[in-house]
């Protein structure tokens, strides 16, 4: 059956292949313990799982871009906690300098 759907699509994989992108998705799952993922695949060290771990250049960008975008969404909105329900808005109002209305 897979040599069949290799003919199909024109393509070469192996099992060693899906076998290798199982890993990958599991090692990147948030949920799934790593270790787990080690005796999944029978691996003596897990060094030798970590490698499954290490992020593609898209994804590296990707998630820089990402920090940066949050870091400027923080600087432009400043975050103002409600005060406690014990004080007067308009008492710290007056406190702080803030305008009324």
């Amino acid at each position: 059956m897979f040599n069949r759907a290799n003919e199909i699509l024109g393509s070469n994989w192996s099992l060693h292949d899906l076998r290798h992108t199982a890993s990958f998705r599991m090692a990147n799952d948030p949920n799934m313990s790593l270790v787990y993922v080690q005796h999944m695949l029978a691996h003596r060290q897990l060094t030798t799982t970590q490698k499954y771990l290490t992020p593609s250049r898209d994804e590296v960008i990707a998630a820089g871009i990402a920090h940066h975008a949050r870091q400027e969404q923080r600087r432009n909105t400043p975050s103002v906690s409600p005060p406690a329900p014990a004080y007067n808005q308009e008492a710290l109002d007056v406190l702080f300098g803030r305008r009324l209305g």
